[in-house]
């Protein structure tokens, strides 16, 4: 049976397949740990979305391997949209005519991150896409566990800054008032 599997490239479409898998399998992975951190977050996309993104962009990575190298560049073009359908703009605050702000900007920019992720696992780089989600991980932290505030530019904003304009929470605006 080995020579007919061999004669047939059983073995060989086997191990492509295995390498396939296991770019798949990390993509999931790595993408849906950021995604877990944005739904514990309370982003609009979380877990299901990042792994899909990475998933989806794994599948491109690799065909674009041997079969279509210029096929990257539509992922980011497609995750450009999807990045700009999370960014949210906040109504009218307090009827002064004064926009409330921009939300989804973070998530729309590790949205682009779990498709880069994806699209490097898929063209086995398993290393760069592991270090990519881990320091992805930290920056997205930063803010919320007590060791790394330290990093946080909204922590020092308050202390650098002597002109009224930051407040407590992290939250002023850093436009002067009119």
């Amino acid at each position: 049976m080995t020579a007919v599997a061999t004669a047939f490239g059983v073995v060989g479409a086997l191990s492509t397949r295995g390498d396939m898998a296991v770019r798949l399998l990390v993509a999931l992975g790595l993408c849906w740990a950021i995604g877990f951190e944005r739904e514990l977050r309370g982003s609009a996309a979380g877990d299901r979305t990042f792994a899909l993104v990475g998933i989806g962009s794994a599948v491109v990575g690799y065909l674009a391997v041997d079969h279509a190298p210029n096929a990257l560049a539509g992922v980011v073009t497609g995750i450009g949209f999807l990045g700009a359908g999370v960014i949210l703009h906040a109504g009218e605050s307090d009827g002064d005519g004064s926009l409330g702000g921009v939300r989804g900007v973070t998530t729309a920019a590790t949205i682009y991150l779990a498709a880069a992720v994806g699209a490097a696992a898929g063209q086995g780089q398993l290393l760069l896409a592991t270090f990519a989600t881990a320091i992805s991980l930290l920056l997205l932290e930063v803010r919320h566990l007590h060791v790394l505030r330290f990093f946080d530019g909204r922590h020092w904003r308050g202390e650098l800054l002597d002109d009224g304009r930051a407040d407590d929470h992290g939250g002023g605006s850093s436009r002067p008032s009119a």
